[in-house]
């Protein structure tokens, strides 16, 4: 059968791209993009410029495109033992190594160019921090045990300290406040994944669950324990000013679902109470900060 060589090439090409733009797993790298937005525009203080906010976003879009590929390159022989990783672009050689590794050194050079540009040395030193630490430490530690996710809670807090020091130029309280309350969220947003996962988990050695990696009463209290401290995390916004009234009953609200589902997780210990904690994590963060912008704007 003759098959147009022209169109052959174009599907070659079309499948290519296709591949590569899945390394840079679109839908997290755009949350970390909008939570960087969201730092920006709490720390702008009213003097909004629209310009810095794209590209902040953008910077972070690529900086974290850039990470998840180097993670998704050092896995590449893990990815392909689980069955949620296997049908990746590198395990199933859609992509080859040396093409990903093109595709995350010019994604990286491209996002902390933009960012050296248009923000300010702190906001790069913080993202060149930032991968270091998803990419070369976290990666690798998801095999010796739990302190992986205390190490990944901190790049995946920074996206909105990123947005707030490209902002304001400077660390300070109010900074810290939001990186606290993302930091503090990954505890029961990664352990629900991991207990959902955790078959598939321990297929690649990944020892990500706490109490020495059981699926048990402890671990849930730990994930309840966690979600608790969101609910007064929540409220420092307003307390220091940086919001108000109105978003802390929005944040209070959703805590409180949020933690009513660990409860139930703690009553049932099954996949189900976990996938409930795993989507209500999903909710809680994009729910919280769009209150927070809403009452900044």
């Amino acid at each position: 059968m003759f098959v147009n060589s022209s169109t052959y090439k174009v599907n070659l090409f079309a499948e290519k791209a296709k591949g590569l733009f899945e390394l840079l797993k679109f839908r997290l790298s755009l949350l970390v993009s909008f939570s960087c937005g969201f730092g920006y525009v709490l720390g702008a203080q009213g003097s909004l410029n629209w310009q810095n906010l794209l590209v902040i976003c953008l910077g972070g879009f690529l900086v974290s495109g850039a990470s998840v590929t180097i993670n998704q390159i050092i896995e590449k022989d893990l990815d392909k033992l689980m069955s949620r990783t296997m049908n990746r672009p590198i395990p199933t050689g859609r992509v080859s190594i040396s093409e990903a590794v093109i595709l995350s050194f010019f994604t990286a050079a491209a996002g902390l160019w933009i960012l050296s540009i248009y923000t300010n040395g702190l906001t790069v030193w913080l993202s060149v921090a930032s991968m270091i630490l998803y990419s070369f430490v976290y990666t690798p530690l998801k095999r010796v045990g739990p302190i992986a996710v205390f190490v990944g809670a901190i790049p995946g807090a920074l996206p909105p300290l990123l947005g707030w020091t490209a902002a304001t130029g400077q660390l300070s309280y109010e900074a810290i406040i939001i990186f606290g309350i993302q930091f503090i969220w990954q505890f029961p947003h990664f352990w629900a994944i991991a207990w959902v996962a955790d078959e598939d988990y321990k297929k690649a050695g990944f020892k990500l669950l706490p109490s020495g990696g059981k699926k048990d009463m402890n671990t849930a209290i730990q994930i309840m324990i966690y979600t608790l401290f969101l609910i007064p995390l929540g409220l420092l916004p307003a307390k220091f000013g940086i919001t108000g009234i109105d978003s802390a009953i929005v944040v209070t609200v959703s805590g409180v679902l949020f933690l009513a589902q660990t409860f139930s997780h703690m009553r049932h210990g099954n996949r189900k109470s976990a996938l409930r904690i795993m989507f209500g994590s999903f909710l809680y963060l994009p729910i919280v900060q769009i209150a927070y912008l809403l009452d900044k704007l």
